[in-house]
């Protein structure tokens, strides 16, 4: 009952195509009354046209003509209704795009670090902007083939109201066109689906390409990833081909059902000409207007089609808020007004969990009877990095943690920061278990500076306030100086207002993690986490930045993991870790003299 409760409230958190429509609704009426409006006009100016040709053929000229400026008027009124609805849905659409956008990047803000981890880059890209983008397009679709739809149906009732025999003709087709369409978009939205997770594979291998074409060139990885990536076009190649090849097919096989019945309708026309059942003007009209049954069933079929479209962007789209699938950060409400810096770890237990999703052979029997369940992921393997480690870090203190590669440093801090969440055990800041503690207590009380920090396509100001929006000149100079970015930024032409690029690919690794590190200090939290942010860094910059964490001694908890040792000669503590473990606590010339695996580690380093 409870499982059932928890889905429910899921389905009912998720947004629906309709909330973003009801918002608009005024808008959207207008839309269609005047698509509907100019619909109505097309029809009348159908039946005007098959007047005209019973006038002409009953040789009633004057009626003619009359009948043709009416037209010429209903045409113009068409068009001006067309241009009118063009206008209002280029309004709408895009407003209600940039609306899904905006809550589906909200949403996207609000999932866990595992959550993207566990998915490529692809499927939130194609979620974010491409599904939007079909979504909205194939909505206007329908409205427009509505309108030829409507008109196609009005001239086959019309036709019908002229001989039963030929209305029934056209019935029995249009049933057997609708059974064609209902297989196809059946066999479509399977398709399409399909299409799209490809897509999303070719969409991540390629950003990875752009992003890290100097680390390709460099590793001579060329070749390597020219296959990687052949493969997954070939995969999407195949799965675009099956998907527009099953389309064609039903197509071909509907368009000459229609081909077929239109020349029966041609020969049972001639058939009742001869036998003095129609009129000559009535067979002009049937045989004018034969290509309405093709547009009718083909609006249909587009129709469906497009609500296929709707169906399959929806789901993906709006699977982000499925928790389910895609897991959001969890918060509490306790807020601290103040935070003095305090983290203690209790018993804290973590493990990576490797999942594995089956086996995905479609002749798989069991699969097809259960092809309407959602298929469980399996645990395939466990790794424990974390069994019961406690420790405690006083306030305004500078503590480092090292060890070797894969000790657990990284995957401490990220437990430190709430980027990933323990599986046992607590983890406290200032006393308050970081679970209960809310978002804007947790995150203005950390700053993290990483190994690889991601720097934004903006100027370097613009990058430093998005630390502190209302930072002064002052203060930002004082982080500039702080991290040793001085001497470079007054090399630059525009100074601070120099743009740096995507993934700030202007600068050198070095400048970027300056250029975090100077986003960190003028941030200015209680707790300040440098994770390996020194790795690029130069000796003289090295010590540079050595200089001003020092300086930033009892104001701030300042947290160091570090491969190089030197870098950490001078805090006041240092955690030794070792497979999960704390093999030793101590200041560095404690640890240099009683734990014989921190010296080899420190003679290890110099050597090199």
């Amino acid at each position: 009952m409870k499982q059932k409760d928890k889905k429910t409230k899921i389905k009912e958190n998720k947004p629906k195509i309709t909330d973003y429509l009801k918002k608009h609704k005024l808008a959207i009426f207008l839309y269609i009354f005047i698509y509907i409006l100019a619909s109505a006009l097309q029809i009348f100016s159908t039946l005007i046209t098959a007047n005209m040709v019973v006038y002409v053929t009953d040789k009633l000229y004057t009626k003619a003509i009359t009948a043709l400026l009416i037209l010429l008027a209903v045409v113009t009124a068409t068009r001006l209704c067309y241009y009118i609805v063009s206008y209002i849905y280029q309004k709408v659409s895009n407003q209600i795009m940039a609306e899904i956008n905006f809550d589906l990047s909200k949403q996207a803000f609000k999932l866990n670090s595992k959550t993207y981890s566990d998915h490529d880059t692809g499927t939130f890209v194609q979620r974010l902007i491409s599904d939007p983008e079909r979504l909205v397009g194939a909505l206007a679709d329908i409205i427009d083939i509505l309108s030829d739809f409507i008109t196609a149906m009005i001239v086959i009732i019309y036709i019908t109201t002229l001989n039963i025999w030929i209305g029934v003709v056209i019935v029995a087709i249009f049933v057997s066109g609708m059974i064609i369409e209902k297989f196809r978009v059946k066999a479509r939205i399977k398709n399409r689906k399909n299409m799209r997770k490809c897509a999303d594979r070719v969409n991540s291998i390629t950003t990875e390409i752009v992003k890290s074409e100097k680390d390709i060139k460099s590793l001579g990885l060329e070749e390597k990833l020219s296959e990687v990536t052949k493969d997954y076009y070939i995969a999407y190649k195949q799965a675009n081909y099956k998907g527009e090849m099953t389309d064609t097919t039903f197509w071909s096989l509907r368009n000459v059902l229609i081909e077929a019945a239109g020349l029966g309708i041609l020969i049972l026309g001639i058939s009742l000409l001869e036998k003095s059942l129609i009129t000559l003007a009535v067979f002009m009209i049937i045989y004018s207007y034969r290509d309405s049954l093709y547009r009718l069933v083909w609006g249909i079929g587009h129709i469906l089609t497009r609500i296929s479209e709707i169906k399959v962007c929806s789901e993906r789209m709006f699977s982000l808020f499925d928790e389910n699938e895609f897991i959001t950060e969890k918060f509490g409400n306790v807020h601290l007004d103040h935070v003095n810096g305090n983290i203690e770890f209790k018993n804290v237990c973590y493990s990576y969990v490797e999942y594995d999703y089956g086996d995905q052979n479609k002749n798989d029997t069991k699969k097809k009877k259960k092809k309407k369940e959602k298929k469980e992921k399996q645990i395939k393997a466990v790794t424990k990095v974390f069994d019961n480690l406690s420790f405690s870090i006083k306030p305004n203190t500078t503590v480092a943690f090292v060890g070797r590669s894969g000790c657990g440093k990284s995957t401490l801090l990220n437990l430190m920061s709430k980027m990933n969440e323990v599986d046992g055990g607590e983890v406290l800041i200032d006393g308050e278990n970081i679970n209960n503690l809310d978002k804007e207590t947790l995150r203005n009380s950390i700053s993290l500076v990483n190994q690889f920090p991601y720097i934004f396509d903006m100027t370097i100001k613009e990058n430093l306030l998005l630390a502190k929006k209302d930072a002064t000149d002052e203060e930002i100079n004082s982080a500039i100086k702080a991290a040793s970015l001085s001497e470079f930024i007054s090399s630059l032409h525009d100074g601070l207002d120099t743009k740096v690029g995507e993934s700030g690919i202007k600068l050198s690794g070095g400048q970027k993690q300056r250029l975090a590190i100077a986003r960190a200090l003028l941030r200015n939290s209680a707790i300040i986490i440098f994770d390996e942010s020194t790795s690029s860094l130069d000796n003289f910059a090295q010590e540079d930045i050595k200089h001003s964490i020092d300086a930033l001694k009892g104001k701030s908890t300042i947290i160091i993991v570090a491969h190089r040792l030197s870098t950490i000669r001078n805090v006041d503590k240092i955690f030794f870790l070792e497979e999960g473990k704390i093999e030793g606590i101590g200041t560095f010339d404690e640890l240099f003299e009683n734990n014989i695996k921190f010296k080899n580690m420190f003679f290890a380093e110099n050597l090199k």
